[in-house]
């Protein structure tokens, strides 16, 4: 999710039709540059090389993002909406509509991963990591960073670890709770809220990230690292 204001100004956004290595390709009706969803980039036009600024949010399932929103609205496409027409597609080893453009075995090429990408710096954390490790503590290039993950909804956020100039490191607590080690304050793992504790009122600064196929992470960003996988590298 991205901003739609660029220097002052707002833009709107429709589909091209086109697609860069996999990845849907946007395009802004007051300039008709072109710009690519994962990046958040503009790749064509008169404003190539300008970035989207990030806007934290999460993918989830209905119930859970009603249960802590329950005012929220919803948009409901009506019947087309009710289906998912790319239910075999996810179940084959196809890897989108042109193919991979660079191979790399690290991972299945239909794994699931929460991409993260901070100062240029990029590392995928696999889903099946994830299920058996849902609280990371990590470093992301200078960056010490915080990667959450909810198995029963697919839910995964990345946070700095870095709270008034000091790193923490933090333990799942409950479900989906966390607890720092350094003041024992306790989190919501989901939002990077402090709860309770000395550190009560406080928020997580989110970094950015994305859920995605292997093929199509490491195609955009080809030198990522594999957290789990690059660790046990000799």
């Amino acid at each position: 999710m991205y901003s739609r204001e660029i220097e002052g100004e707002e833009y709107t956004f429709g589909v091209s039709g086109k697609l860069i290595r996999n990845v849907l390709v946007m395009y802004d009706r007051q300039t008709g540059t072109l710009w690519s969803q994962l990046l958040g980039k503009a790749v064509e036009g008169e404003l190539k090389g300008t970035e989207l600024e990030f806007l934290p949010s999460w993918m989830t399932t209905w119930e859970d993002w009603k249960a802590r929103h329950p005012d929220t609205q919803a948009l409901r496409k009506g019947y087309f909406g009710d289906r998912d027409s790319y239910d075999s597609y996810y179940a084959s080893n196809r890897t989108g509509v042109i193919g991979e453009t660079y191979s790399d075995d690290r991972l299945y090429i239909k794994e699931f991963v929460i991409g993260v990408e901070n100062d240029g710096d990029t590392k995928a954390y696999p889903f099946g990591v994830l299920n058996d490790e849902p609280v990371v503590n990590d470093t992301l290039g200078e960056t010490p960073v915080l990667v959450v993950f909810d198995a029963d909804t697919g839910s995964g956020v990345a946070f700095s670890r870095i709270v008034d100039g000091e790193t923490l490191t933090f333990d799942l607590s409950g479900n989906l709770g966390l607890v720092d080690q350094e003041t024992g304050t306790s989190w919501d793992g989901l939002t990077g809220e402090a709860l309770e504790g000395p550190l009560a009122g406080s928020q997580l600064e989110r970094i950015k990230s994305t859920h995605s196929f292997w093929f199509g992470w490491k195609d955009l960003h080809p030198t990522t690292g594999v957290y789990g996988l690059d660790e046990l590298a000799p």
